[in-house]
């Protein structure tokens, strides 16, 4: 095929979970229901810690910041998934995919970074309790979270700029639920290298340096805690860290399960690619609910609040 013809891909095709269109039907009530409780949750613990003023700390800061990119995230792939599903078209435009993956790492790489300084947040607060307030300032806050987005965006755009200059072949099926990069470049017919060398390098470097981040923190919190000579005072210090942890297990198990996987287009990726994508998200805003204190308290406020306004109007 002609050069010309090659670069003039209109549209990629999605092949997804299944063919079926009973299952197909049960995927996209599944996912639904998944996308609502992962958009309701994760917006709830917003409303929660803006309307709270004792939740304006650092820590809930980050955790806002978090829910956000969590909403973004599920959604840069959910709804187009539901959408071809109910159309029953497997159809994604080009510009579409370019923008699909574009946002896509823009959320994931967020996400590295927040859990990265949610870690700090902690060990600053066990480990050095009393210089907490003049460390963790809100110039400091504000400058991590800027520094964040910033690199996101930065990688995101670089990434989608070199996957313009390629030419696509004959064959434009994605067998995946979403525009995965490496996926689409495995498509191209042009030469991918310095896509694939940054890819990696990304990898490299989000795998390495933002957990090793998290594994030096949580390292020296536990022997702080360690240090601490009541039970009490154990489990007050570890109860402020445990639901954090348990985000990072989850976002990173499922996360290294989708890029170390030797073939990210079989059930089992893509089963995995669901998790880090579609579960993780959704699991985040009960995870910090359900063991917070703090959250708890401000979440009966803001549903109080509403069903007081509700009644009120009735």
């Amino acid at each position: 095929m002609e050069l010309g013809n090659q670069t003039r891909v209109l549209e990629f095709l999605l092949l997804g979970f299944s063919q079926d269109s009973e299952e197909q039907h049960i995927l996209f009530e599944l996912f639904l229901s998944v996308f609502v409780v992962t958009v309701l949750g994760n917006l709830l613990i917003i409303l929660a810690v803006i309307s709270d003023s004792q939740l304006h700390t650092p820590m809930y800061f980050f955790l806002c910041n978090l829910s956000f990119a969590d909403v973004c995230f599920t959604s840069t792939t959910v709804p187009k998934m539901l959408m071809n599903i109910q159309t029953q078209s497997k159809s994604i435009s080009y510009a579409g995919c370019i923008t699909q993956m574009y946002f896509f790492m823009v959320f994931g790489v967020m996400d590295t970074f927040l859990l990265t300084v949610m870690a700090y947040d902690r060990f600053v607060a066990i480990c050095h309790p009393l210089h907490y307030t003049v460390i963790m300032n809100p110039c400091l806050c504000g400058l991590l979270v800027l520094v964040s987005w910033f690199t996101s965006l930065s990688y995101s755009l670089i990434q989608s700029l070199l996957m313009l200059r390629l030419s696509f072949c004959t064959n434009w099926v994605i067998p995946h639920f979403y525009c995965e990069l490496a996926q689409v470049l495995t498509l191209a017919c042009s030469d991918t290298l310095i896509n694939y060398i940054l890819l990696y390098m990304v990898i490299g470097f989000l795998g390495i340096v933002p957990f090793s981040g998290i594994l030096f923190s949580y390292t020296r919190i536990v022997f702080s805690i360690l240090r601490i000579p009541s039970a009490h005072g154990k489990y007050k210090a570890f109860s402020t860290c445990a639901s954090h942890l348990s985000v990072v297990s989850l976002f990173y198990g499922t996360g290294l399960g989708v890029y170390l996987s030797s073939d990210s287009s079989s059930w089992r990726g893509m089963i995995a690619s669901v998790m880090y994508t579609v579960v993780t998200p959704m699991l985040n805003p009960f995870i910090y609910s359900l063991r917070n204190r703090d959250i708890k308290r401000a979440l009966q406020k803001v549903i109080g609040r509403t069903l007081c306004v509700q009644w009120w109007e009735h």
